[in-house]
């Protein structure tokens, strides 16, 4: 079970629990659930990578206690 921080730097930090296994999708639907906004919409980036969402946790080498940053569409 991985904890991973997202941050818009708007002011909003949401922390949530998923499974390596999980796809970046997964994730995006995860912190829609928090944040209220539609998952189609968010946008997960760390540094100049754009995380695509039929990707695993994993094969992007997204570990416990990572930041990814959050943007909007």
């Amino acid at each position: 079970m991985l904890e991973i921080t997202c941050n818009d730097r708007l002011g909003k930090k949401v922390r949530v629990k998923c499974n390596p296994e999980d796809t970046i999708g997964d994730l995006k639907k995860l912190i829609a659930a928090q944040t209220g906004t539609r998952y189609d919409k968010i946008v997960l980036k760390k540094w100049y990578t754009i995380y695509k969402d039929n990707i695993k946790l994993a094969d992007y080498e997204i570990h416990d206690g990572m930041n990814i940053e959050l943007y909007y569409q």
